[in-house]
């Protein structure tokens, strides 16, 4: 088994792998791209994101600067709005409902580096899927850690470190992420 396909699984992988740093440099010349290509029209992706996500969703748009680790494990849905700095590192999928609203510097993880401190500096990790639901909002400078669900209609407060999954329409904050009472 590749160690892409390790990823993909979910199963324990060394990112340090040459195929998969490929495909890293791949999607950070996409980024650069997307960062001086002329801005498109609303609700347009640059060509370079186009064809770098995995589902690039109708009528998304994302502002630069954007940071992805390999593109290819992004699914946007429809009418998606992520603003400047935003960062999906997506060694594992990350789903994004339709709807949805990201705001400035909003970081969302799927790397789980490994505990043990020798496997760890051999670059083994592994990619915890995140999904977030239809019509979610995400305050600026939210973190979303790796394995989290984001129930529909949820609000993340700006700031806030998402540890768990939040329910549909809970409204979250802090660090860790707690609901609002």
């Amino acid at each position: 088994m590749s160690e892409r396909q390790k990823m993909e699984a979910g199963d324990w992988y060394s990112c340090l792998d040459d195929a998969l740093g490929e495909l890293r440099n791949r999607a950070r010349v996409a980024c650069h791209a997307h960062r001086t290509e002329a801005p498109q029209p609303l609700a347009a992706l640059s060509p370079a994101l186009a064809e770098l996500l995995g589902t690039p969703g109708e009528n998304a748009l994302i502002e630069a600067p954007f940071h992805c680790a390999y593109g290819v494990n992004i699914h946007l849905g429809r009418n998606i709005y992520i603003n400047a700095n935003c960062v999906i590192l997506d060694s594992g999928r990350v789903t994004i409902g339709d709807g949805t609203m990201i705001g400035p510097g909003v970081h969302i993880y799927c790397a789980d580096h490994h505990r043990d401190v020798d496997l760890r500096r051999k670059g083994i990790e592994r990619a915890l899927p995140v999904t977030i639901g239809v019509d979610v909002w995400i305050g600026g400078g939210a973190i979303v850690m790796p394995g989290v669900t984001v129930g529909d209609e949820a609000i993340i407060g700006a700031g806030a470190v998402v540890t768990k999954d939040v329910a549909p329409g809970a409204r979250v904050v802090g660090n860790p992420a707690r609901p609002l009472g």
